[in-house]
């Protein structure tokens, strides 16, 4: 079990095992599972990996930071909305070291945005993101170094994924390998005329790392992933509506237009109440990822904190109906 569990309900759970009959007795363990792993699933900032499972963070953190270039950049608005800007152009937003490090504290910010209703991710100078910079992987080619970025890498992502806020990928130009895999990371993909999304981890002698791979099945399933992976395939606007990847392609290919109509379109689902917001996309989250006991008792918590909240009483003062 996860060592924040307290030491409390492991001896509430000793306590009520002991005596019972073996078939209660299990019943009893399930449901304390299930229970302790949807709280823990509602804990900001839950990672995937730690030293348990050989994960050495601070040892990798310091070998990236000798990469350095590029940035991460956030503008957070009054409207709730943050848009995320990859900046690195002259390597097509590939990500070194410093802007892996400088990511993963975005997503920390991120994570403690009381306002925060939604978030754009796009690359600087109308591309999206070539993945990593080949200098600091010819430089890290160890598998021990591999498997380091690999987890560091899925544990930010995973974190991306799972924050209260409705995410879009908007894909200028390319998004290449890693920057293909960032773009699952978000919860829908806009598609500006003329770019591409292409998997290209099998010419470098690769797979995807950075849990590309997972999130592709989970997105387009496991047939259309499988032939966008084995052959590398450009996914352009048109084949990507169509496999489900991208939402829609915007009318822009203008950096700033494209922005604008990304904006527009992300505010049609995050009006309303931040923490109404932010309670829609937890559900979800909690949907997609836990099995069905640990989900419902995920929705239940997380409907005990909007319940009886503000925007739910000012909705029952104005005697709100549905249409």
């Amino acid at each position: 079990m996860h060592p924040v569990l307290c030491c409390s309900s492991w001896s509430w759970s000793s306590n009520l095992l002991q005596g019972a009959e073996p078939e209660m007795a299990v019943a009893l363990w399930k449901s304390l599972l299930q229970t302790t792993k949807s709280r823990l699933f509602l804990q900001r900032g839950m990672s995937l990996y730690n030293s348990a499972h050989g994960f050495e963070e601070e040892e990798i953190k310091k070998k990236l930071q000798q990469f350095g270039g590029g940035s991460i950049n956030l503008s957070k608005e009054n409207n709730g909305i943050g848009v995320l800007t990859l900046n690195n152009p002259k390597l097509m937003n590939a990500f070194t070291g410093t802007m892996m490090l400088e990511l993963q504290e975005r997503v920390t910010e991120l994570e403690n945005w009381k306002d925060g209703k939604g978030l754009i991710i796009h690359g600087a100078e109308n591309t999206f993101c070539s993945g990593s910079d080949l200098n600091a992987v010819r430089a890290m080619s160890s598998p021990q170094d591999g498997m380091n970025i690999c987890m560091f890498m899925q544990n930010t992502l995973t974190r991306l994924k799972r924050l209260p806020l409705i995410s879009v990928a908007l894909v200028q130009g390319k998004a290449l390998g890693g920057g293909a895999e960032f773009t699952t990371a978000c919860d829908f993909r806009l598609m500006t005329p003329g770019s591409e999304i292409r998997f290209v981890h099998k010419q470098m002698g690769l797979v995807p790392g950075w849990g590309g791979a997972a999130r592709l099945v989970q997105i387009v399933g496991s047939g259309a992933a499988l032939k966008l992976l084995s052959g590398a395939l450009k996914v352009d606007p048109g084949r990507a509506v169509h496999l489900g990847l991208a939402e829609e392609t915007l009318p822009s290919s203008d950096e700033t237009r494209s922005l604008e109509e990304a904006q527009a379109w992300l505010n049609q689902y995050t009006k309303g109440p931040g923490e109404v917001i932010q309670a829609v996309k937890k559900v979800i989250t909690a949907g997609r990822e836990l099995q069905l006991e640990a989900a419902l008792r995920a929705e239940k918590d997380i409907f005990g904190t909007v319940w009886g909240g503000p925007a739910n009483l000012h909705a029952v003062a104005q005697s709100t109906k549905h249409k």
